[in-house]
């Protein structure tokens, strides 16, 4: 007998016009039907151990040829309906290229909110909007939270020029009332509260909002840094990833770390992990899926791009987005333990469990800047099919950062449970000083100890192994292109 998995395929570019390389998102197994959508090229799969029993082209939405979908999996599952949101060109207008690069009109772009009911297979709209601007957009659905007081659905949008902000809608449809005004791009629901990450662009997280799911009151907290950073250092552009609750905690996943708090005593933390400054590796553009009591997500390596550049600013930003340093990681939360169990290749997507399988959307092409549209998606878009032991491994790593992705700034948060030979090997050219922070990953984390270490002009090796939780570092003088930073974990 086939297995649901077995229908699983992949997408290679297909038509799609749109900024680079969409992705599988939104992977929910629910009631025997395992649903996503495949972005650019807006097509909602709806499958069963039979195969494919439904695929929507969002012809509700507007006249086809459609493009888009959904960029940050926005899918909750109620009862027998899958509830999926995101964004729809309807139809899609490539512009073509000229002397700039390629762009397209966003004069056809609406954010959306549909059903797929189970038991009747039948798709409806519940929601569509559109600014009607050739540039710019309404805020995208980005989150869909199920209220189960209310029976209601609570929407997250922080990625739009306007009508951001968290709203409300009954199941079956109805007004689309606005709770509250801050962008908000993610979310979980965390004891009797849904609580929200408040996403500025380009800054990132600022901090959280979370609205009482008996009367919709609103408690707003904003963060600095530097107070609730265990290593005592500011971090750099902290783009939202994704939100999760586990131990009656938020986890708030983000490019440079994670802010893991109490929502009731206001009390966060800033655990920096995988934070490689200027660059873009980061939790982005995935879900975190709970798993085993714990929290599995992903920490990217090509998650935005820049192809065109013009200008010297887009030049610089363009290096830093192109300059890979690790493969994409596959990383279990289970306070204090934080460890890396699987490697994967550009960029992980979503991640959902299937009967004793994890299955996850990889890509192998970022999402990519204004200048670099393309009538199609250009990514390769996978399914990776994992065991549930994979919780039980301990995966090598070997990270390489130049010096400029560094500059002065401090990086790192890595997590050493399990390697028996973690060493940073410094290539400078210069005498420097780097500061290593020992830190705990429990709640709530603890600053252990802070070391100096000098460094020569050539080749450094500083052993890893007296430490234990997480490690970041700071050098005391900048880093140019001629210093190289390898990590090493065996």
């Amino acid at each position: 007998m086939l297995d649901i998995l077995d229908h699983l395929r992949e997408h290679p570019p297909r038509k799609g016009p749109e900024w680079g390389s969409g992705g599988i998102f939104g992977l929910k197994y629910h009631r025997g039907i395992l649903y996503y959508t495949l972005s650019f090229e807006a097509e909602a799969y709806f499958i069963d151990r039979e195969g494919l029993r439904k695929k929507y082209e969002f012809e509700l939405v507007g006249p086809k040829p459609t493009s888009g979908g959904d960029t940050y999996n926005a899918v909750e599952a109620v009862d027998e309906k899958i509830y999926f949101g995101g964004w729809v060109h309807a139809p899609a207008i490539y512009r073509g290229k000229n002397e700039l690069g390629a762009t397209i009109d966003f004069s056809n772009k609406y954010s959306h909110l549909h059903y797929y009911d189970i038991e009747d297979d039948e798709i409806g709209l519940l929601w569509k909007e559109s600014m009607h601007d050739p540039e710019r957009w309404v805020g995208e659905v980005s989150e869909i939270i199920y209220n189960p007081y209310m029976d209601e659905l609570l929407i997250a949008r922080a990625d739009g020029y306007t009508n951001l902000g968290v709203y409300s809608i009954d199941r079956g449809g109805g007004e689309f009332k606005k709770l509250a005004d801050k962008p908000a791009l993610k979310g979980s629901i965390v004891l009797d509260h849904a609580c929200f990450a408040i996403h500025q662009y380009p800054s990132g997280l600022r901090g959280i909002e979370c609205i009482d799911l008996i009367d919709h009151k609103i408690n707003t907290v904003e963060y600095n840094y530097k107070e609730i950073s265990v290593d005592g250092e500011d971090v750099v552009n902290p783009q939202v990833g994704s939100v999760a609750s586990a131990y009656g905690k938020i986890f708030i996943f983000a490019r440079g770390g994670f802010v893991v708090g109490d929502i009731i005593d206001n009390e966060y933390y800033f655990i920096r992990l995988f934070d490689i400054p200027n660059s873009m590796f980061s939790p982005l553009r995935v879900n975190t899926k709970v798993f085993g009591g714990g929290l599995l997500t992903s920490y990217n390596a090509y998650v935005h791009s820049v192809i065109h550049a013009r200008e010297d600013r887009d030049k610089i930003i363009k290096r830093s987005l192109n300059t890979i340093v690790s493969p994409s990681l596959l990383v279990y939360f289970t306070p204090p333990t934080i460890k890396v169990v699987g490697t994967l290749g550009a960029r992980v997507t979503s991640i959902e469990v299937v009967k004793d399988k994890i299955v996850v959307g990889c890509n192998t092409m970022a999402n990519t800047g204004r200048y670099d549209s393309a009538p199609f998606d250009q990514g390769v878009r996978t399914f990776t099919i994992l065991s549930q032991d994979i919780i039980y491994n301990q995966q090598p790593i070997t990270m390489g950062i130049p010096g400029y992705i560094i500059e002065n700034k401090v990086f790192g948060g890595i997590p050493l449970t399990g390697y028996r030979e973690p060493r940073l090997i410094v290539y400078s050219n210069k005498e420097n000083e780097i500061l290593v922070n020992e830190y705990i990953a429990s709640i709530p984390p603890q600053l252990i100890t802070t070391d100096k270490h000098t460094l020569t002009p050539g080749r450094n090796i500083v052993d890893l192994t007296s430490y234990s939780g997480i490690v970041s570092f700071k050098l005391k003088k900048f880093m140019n292109e001629k210093d190289y930073i390898v990590i090493d974990l065996k």
